[in-house]
C-alpha cells in the first residue's frame, strides 16, 4: 500500500466514524495477521507516552471483558481515572475504548484513526491493528492513570502486546481460535502466556492451568498467583466470599458476571491496593455488568443473551443456567461455521428443551441445518430458521411467561437480538 496523497489525506480529515471503519476493512487483505513487527514499527511513530501509567493487559480464552470491567468498576469507585480497551463491540464501534466509564465522541476516534493513517505510511495494518494503534492513542490523550487492555487472540503475537504491561492477567485457557493458537490447551497456554514480562505479577484466573503454564511463569520470570492456590473464593446462602494474600472480602452480592472472572479480578484490585472496603466492594459487584454476559433484557419470559461461543463458555453458562428457576429453557443459537460446534453445544443439551437454530448471516457463520445436526441425536425438538431476527421471535411467541430463553452462540448472536430492540449497550458517553 502506498501513502496516501494530499488530496486524499485533505478528505480523510472530513471522514466520519462510519466512514473510516469502512476504509479499516479494505485496506488489508485479511482479518487477522498475527506478528507484532508492522504495528510495533507505527506504534514507535507515533511516539506515545505511556510510562506513567498503570497498565494491566487481560488475556483468556474466556471471561476478559468481564474482568475488566469488574477492574474498571473498582478503579471509578476508588475515584481514580481508568480507560479500557476491549473488544469485539457489539452495537457501537465506541464500545471498544472507555475513559472515566464512559464511550468517547465520534469525533476522537475520528482524530485518532486519521493519526495512525498519517503514522503508518506504507505499512499495512489489520482492522484491529488499526484499531488497537488507535485505542492506544485515546488513551494516550487522556489523563487516565489505569489502562485496562484486553487481549484480542492470543497473546503473544496480539496487537496488545506491543505494550509492556505493570500486571499480566490470563482468565481462562480452553480450546478456541485453534488455526491459530494450537489444537491443544497446552500449546494455546504459551501464546496467553507471550504477554508475560519479567518481575511483574501475573494473576492467573484459570483453575486448571496447564503444565506448559507454569512452565511460562519460571521463563518470563513473573511472580505468578494461582486461583483455588493464592487466592480463592466460594459462594453460599450469603453471597459471594474471597480471600486473597492481603485481604479478604465476605458476603458480596452474588456478581452478574462468572465468579471465576470476579475472583481473578480481585486478585488484580488487591494488587492495585485500590483500599476498597467490603462496603463499597459490594457497590463494585452491584454495578459491574456487561452487555451480551448473562445480559437479562426482558422477564416473563425472563431473557438471556450470552456471548458463550465455545466448549468452556458454554459450560459455565450452562452451570449458571441450573441454579436459575424457570419451567422450562428454550434456545435460541447460531454460531461461526468454524467453532467446535458439537462440543459447544453439549453442555447446554441437557438442559435445552426446545432449539431454534438459525442461521448466522456473515461470511464466516454457520448454516442452521449444521446446528440441527448437532442437536438431533439428543431427541430434543428442533427447529431451524433462515435468521436470528425470525428464530428470536418465533421462540418469544411459543414461551411460557415461566420459561427461560436463552440466546448465545456469537457476537453476531447477541448483536442481532440487540438490534432487534435497539437496546444501548452503554448509553453513557462523556
Amino acid at each position: 500500500m502506498s501513502p496516501i496523497s494530499t488530496h486524499q489525506a485533505s478528505d480523510q480529515e472530513a471522514w466520519c466514524l462510519d466512514q473510516w471503519l469502512i476504509y479499516l476493512e479494505q485496506i488489508h487483505p485479511s482479518n487477522i495477521e498475527l506478528g507484532l513487527e508492522r504495528v510495533a514499527k507505527v506504534f514507535a511513530k507515533l511516539q506515545l507516552d505511556l510510562s506513567q501509567r498503570v497498565i494491566v493487559t487481560v488475556a483468556g480464552t474466556n471471561g476478559k471483558g468481564t474482568t475488566c470491567a469488574l477492574i474498571e468498576q473498582a478503579v471509578l469507585t476508588s475515584q481514580q481515572s481508568v480507560a479500557v480497551f476491549s473488544s469485539p463491540h457489539l452495537l457501537d464501534y465506541r464500545e471498544r475504548v472507555r475513559v472515566a466509564g464512559a464511550m468517547l465522541p465520534e469525533k476522537a476516534h475520528c482524530q485518532a484513526f486519521l493519526k495512525i493513517e498519517q503514522a503508518r505510511g506504507d505499512i499495512s495494518l489489520t482492522y484491529f491493528e488499526f484499531g488497537t494503534l488507535a485505542a492506544l492513542q485515546l488513551m494516550a490523550d487522556s489523563n487516565a492513570k489505569y489502562l485496562i487492555l484486553e487481549v484480542g487472540l492470543g497473546g503473544r503475537l496480539d496487537a496488545i502486546n506491543i505494550i509492556d504491561p505493570n500486571i499480566a492477567v490470563i482468565t481462562s485457557i480452553d480450546l478456541d481460535h485453534q488455526d491459530w493458537l494450537g489444537n491443544t490447551r497446552e500449546l494455546i497456554a504459551i501464546e496467553k502466556a507471550g504477554i508475560f514480562r519479567a518481575n511483574i505479577p501475573a494473576v492467573i484466573g484459570e483453575p486448571n492451568p496447564p503444565s506448559t503454564l507454569l512452565e511460562a511463569t519460571l521463563k518470563y520470570q513473573v511472580t505468578p498467583l494461582w486461583q483455588g492456590k493464592d487466592f480463592y473464593f466460594q459462594t453460599d446462602a450469603k453471597g459471594f466470599h474471597w480471600q486473597g494474600a492481603n485481604c479478604r472480602f465476605d458476603s458480596l452480592p452474588l456478581p452478574h458476571i462468572p465468579a471465576q472472572n470476579a475472583s481473578t479480578a480481585l486478585q488484580v484490585i488487591e494488587i492495585l491496593d485500590l483500599q476498597l472496603d467490603n462496603t463499597l466492594m459490594a457497590q463494585v459487584f452491584e454495578q459491574t455488568s456487561l452487555p451480551g454476559r448473562r445480559q437479562i433484557i426482558q422477564n416473563s419470559p425472563k431473557v438471556i443473551l450470552d456471548v458463550a461461543h465455545n466448549p468452556q463458555a458454554t459450560r459455565l453458562l450452562a452451570s449458571d443456567i441450573k441454579n436459575m428457576q424457570y419451567r422450562s429453557v428454550i434456545g435460541v443459537v447460531a454460531m461461526l461455521a468454524d467453532k467446535d460446534i458439537h462440543a459447544t453445544l453439549a453442555p447446554m443439551l441437557p438442559i435445552v428443551s426446545t432449539w431454534y437454530c438459525a442461521s448466522l448471516d456473515v461470511p464466516r457463520g454457520a448454516k442452521a441445518s449444521t446446528l440441527v445436526a448437532a442437536v438431533l441425536p439428543s431427541g430434543q425438538k428442533v427447529l431451524d430458521y433462515d435468521s436470528v431476527e425470525i428464530a428470536y421471535t418465533s421462540a418469544l411467541e411459543k414461551a411460557d411467561k415461566e420459561d427461560l430463553v436463552i440466546v448465545f452462540g456469537s457476537f453476531f448472536t447477541v448483536t442481532n437480538v440487540l438490534k432487534m430492540g435497539l437496546l444501548p449497550p452503554n448509553e453513557k458517553v462523556s
